[in-house]
């Protein structure tokens, strides 16, 4: 029998109100279990942002320089970011900064397009 990870309390909480959660859901429940990865989120983008003025910059950019440093230049236990979160980084970093709002070019969610005038950074 293989070992299955123990679910996080946050993730324990939403599926009882629910057993589908969304993938914003799933990527909050994980944010809150990983703050440091947000913290390293907003220290590359700044870092960016100081060095080359950039008027654009891609969250992929960012999450891959988070994995670069946290599996290569230092030790500890490596974590996993899934593909599926960077988009949602990109939009809390420009809803918790306004000045930087397009700094990250957003596109709908397929779960956005279902909903009507929500918003689209959170």
């Amino acid at each position: 029998m293989r070992n299955q990870p123990t679910p996080s309390l946050a993730m324990i909480l939403m599926t009882t109100f629910h057993s589908n959660p969304t993938k914003k859901e799933r990527w909050w429940a994980w944010h809150l279990e990983n703050p440091h990865v947000y913290r390293l989120f907003k220290h590359f983008t700044f870092q960016a942002l100081r060095k080359r003025r950039h008027k654009h910059l891609g969250a992929w950019l960012v999450v891959n320089r988070i994995r670069w440093e946290t599996s290569i230049e230092t030790e500890g236990e490596d974590f996993k970011i899934s593909n599926n979160f960077i988009a949602y980084y990109a939009r809390l970093f420009m809803a918790q900064h306004p000045e930087h709002k397009g700094l990250f070019r957003t596109k709908p969610l397929k779960e956005e397009r279902h909903q009507e005038g929500g918003d689209r950074y959170v």
